[in-house]
């Protein structure tokens, strides 16, 4: 872990047990993590219709902001880690189905990583009105360093019709 920090995003979302609880533990949990998570901010939480074939409940997501000293990879490792002691099994889960608790690593600073294990900015983030929506409201300026636009820009274009409501608690 090194000295300099830096920022990251990370989406959260919730659709199975009780996912109230669940996203506000989860939110918790980031922000105190000992591996050195700080959390500076966090959108409103939204009550977000499922993307997909899938039948399922909706979803609650949102978006945190951290500063961190963790790289990347660390970051992601500490997602997993999280996601896994509140349930969820990525082995045994339908893709886009159902999620005790799903952690997604949006932005690092401005960095572009393509690895086997991690791409940033998140590869599908400008096409999800539910992850953008709360994004936007955190941090409507922040710049997609690939595609060259605003987040409050991407939501004002993405062509996704899923419905997205916010949440009072």
């Amino acid at each position: 872990m090194s000295s300099a920090k830096s920022l990251a995003w990370i989406a959260i979302g919730t659709n199975q047990g009780n996912a109230q609880a669940i996203y506000k533990r989860a939110i918790q949990r980031l922000g105190n993590h000992p591996r050195g998570l700080k959390l500076l901010g966090q959108s409103s939480a939204y009550r977000t219709e499922p993307v997909g074939k899938v039948r399922q409940p909706w979803f609650i997501n949102g978006v945190v902001l951290v500063e961190t000293s963790c790289g990347p990879k660390t970051i992601l490792r500490i997602l997993h880690r999280i996601e896994t002691s509140f349930g969820r099994n990525r082995r045994r889960e339908k893709r886009w189905g159902p999620r005790r608790l799903d952690l997604d690593l949006l932005f690092y600073e401005q960095r572009i990583i393509r690895s086997k294990s991690l791409i940033l900015p998140h590869p599908y983030l400008h096409l999800r009105r539910f992850v953008l929506t709360p994004l936007s409201q955190l941090s409507p300026n922040l710049f997609h360093p690939v595609l060259g636009k605003t987040v409050d820009i991407l939501l004002r274009d993405v062509d996704d019709a899923a419905r997205v409501e916010r949440l009072r608690f």
